[in-house]
């Protein structure tokens, strides 16, 4: 690796790899073993459910006639590399925010692949109570969410630099 690689978040990319090794292997064994629609209940709250998805979060734009797919993949690249700026300009002893910054660029180039050789994303996580069910998603849309939730805490809980900054000076 070389230096920025080394010295920056870049280093924790690793993690965004792992996602893109298991999400598009969960996909091609969910299209491999089951036929569109086909539900298989694994836990009374959790389904198997193979669906596609040609809109964004929720369906978003879903039934749109196909130029969201467009938007969609010019969306996720904009977010990639802006994402891979914040991470090389971060040091790497920022564990939390470069770990959520890798997350949400492999879920992000996970689906962002789907909607390229697809034309579709494929979902299949399908969580319910009852008969409410939640948007059928994917191991991508799971790690997004997980990095965005982790970029919110950050924000939230983690002192403001100028206070650390100050801090260090005494």
């Amino acid at each position: 690796m070389n230096k920025k690689m080394c010295s920056s978040g870049l280093r924790w990319l690793w993690l965004g790899v792992v996602v893109l090794i298991f999400d598009p292997a969960s996909k091609q064994w969910v299209m491999a073993h089951f036929t569109l629609y086909e539900s298989l209940p694994l836990l009374p709250w959790l389904n198997l459910t193979y669906v596609q998805n040609s809109g964004a979060a929720f369906s978003f734009l879903a039934d749109k006639g196909g130029w969201q797919r467009w938007f969609f993949a010019l969306i996720a690249l904009a977010i990639v590399l802006t994402l891979l700026v914040f991470m090389s300009r971060t040091p790497r002893q920022k564990k939390l925010i470069n770990c959520a910054y890798a997350l949400i660029i492999g879920g992000a180039l996970g689906n962002l692949f789907d909607r390229m050789v697809q034309g579709v994303v494929i979902d299949f996580i399908d969580f319910h109570v009852n008969h409410w069910h939640w948007p059928t998603f994917n191991l991508a849309d799971t790690a997004i969410c997980i990095g965005a939730m982790l970029v919110v805490c950050e924000g939230a809980f983690s002192p403001p630099e100028k206070a650390v900054l100050k801090k260090g000076k005494k």
